[in-house]
């Protein structure tokens, strides 16, 4: 039908727009995530060392699950309380490994926060510094699927030809303000805005973005549930996206809830702390936008583990924001 060729089109075009090479005005778009309040360090260098506690995640995210040349991002992060020359500090380590199509994406960056006390919270500092690096594979194509309709090699002379790869040095800063209540976070990825050249031709650059975040816990009347609602604002000026999010924690072991990204999808959020620190979360992404149509959603998984610096090792770390 007209109407379900013109669908594929658009998919083709919506994936093209997010990897393609050829023209001097593309950009890459940072990877998306659901559990966002989970992973902070990988969009606000700020958060390093806030939790005054030695933090480690691993994230796995399938976006669009089923779809060919889907994203696929792999995050490891880890982020500890310092002390450096007598100033309270934080540093953190970011490595996310971001597949769309034929472009793959690996970041790998160092954090660093100074952290304030204020009579309001504590306030983080802090900036990043790292190397972004972009292969392209440019033989990869989109199958043919039920509609006839694939991606040649070499339909578009922008794209290079042979598998190449680019690397890039990136910058970012950050505010993070926290307290034992509530958080608020702003910040900004890709400061310098590199370029990253294959020839005359061939070329794409990391465009600015900005982020506020925030958060609030809310005591229940029963003492042993709480409410945790938070948002993230992402936006590189020419568009925007904002997740509303609300988990309901018992016992502060278990936590569900519900996540709203604004025109894309409704998410249901789970998770569980198992013991000492280790934490399993999951997520499903019902998609609302034209794209789910086709019936594709998104998963996102990820383990956690914490050890609190200032207790003894055998002792469970409760974070005093989120599990």
């Amino acid at each position: 039908m007209p109407h379900t060729n013109r669908g594929v089109r658009t998919f083709i075009s919506f994936l093209s727009l997010l990897t393609i090479i050829g023209i001097e005005v593309s950009a890459q778009s940072d990877p998306q995530f659901t559990n966002n309040m989970f992973y902070k360090l990988g969009v606000n260098p700020g958060y390093a060392g806030a939790e005054n506690a030695l933090n480690g995640i691993i994230l796995n995210r399938f976006q669009w699950e089923g779809m060919k040349g889907a994203p696929k991002t792999l995050v490891f992060s880890a982020d500890a309380a310092v002390n450096i020359l007598g100033a309270p500090s934080g540093v953190g380590l970011n490595i996310i490994s971001d597949q769309l199509g034929f472009a793959k994406n690996i970041t790998v960056n160092g954090n660093y926060a100074y952290k304030a006390e204020l009579s309001f919270g504590t306030l983080g500092i802090g900036a990043s510094l790292g190397l972004y690096n972009q292969s392209i594979n440019g033989d990869w194509q989109i199958p043919e699927d039920d509609h006839g309709i694939y991606m040649q090699p070499g339909s578009d002379p922008g794209i290079p030809q042979a598998e190449t790869s680019q690397v890039a040095f990136d910058v970012g800063s950050g505010l993070y303000l926290s307290s034992n209540k509530y958080f608020l976070g702003l910040s900004a990825t890709h400061l310098n805005q590199a370029t990253i050249e294959y020839d005359e031709t061939a070329r794409s650059y990391l465009t600015r973005h900005y982020y506020l975040m925030g958060g609030y816990n809310i005591k229940l009347g029963d003492p042993l549930f709480e409410l945790r609602p938070s948002f993230l604002f992402k936006t590189d000026v020419a568009g925007w996206q904002l997740d509303v999010n609300a988990n309901l924690v018992f016992d502060d072991r278990f936590w569900g809830g519900l996540s709203y990204r604004i025109n894309d999808a409704v998410i249901l959020l789970m998770g569980v702390e198992l013991a000492n620190g280790l934490k399993v979360g999951y997520s499903f992404d019902l998609v609302t936008s034209a794209i789910g149509y086709y019936g594709w959603a998104s998963h996102e998984f990820f383990v956690s583990y914490a050890i609190n610096l200032e207790r003894n090792r055998n002792q469970k770390y409760k974070s005093i924001r989120f599990l």
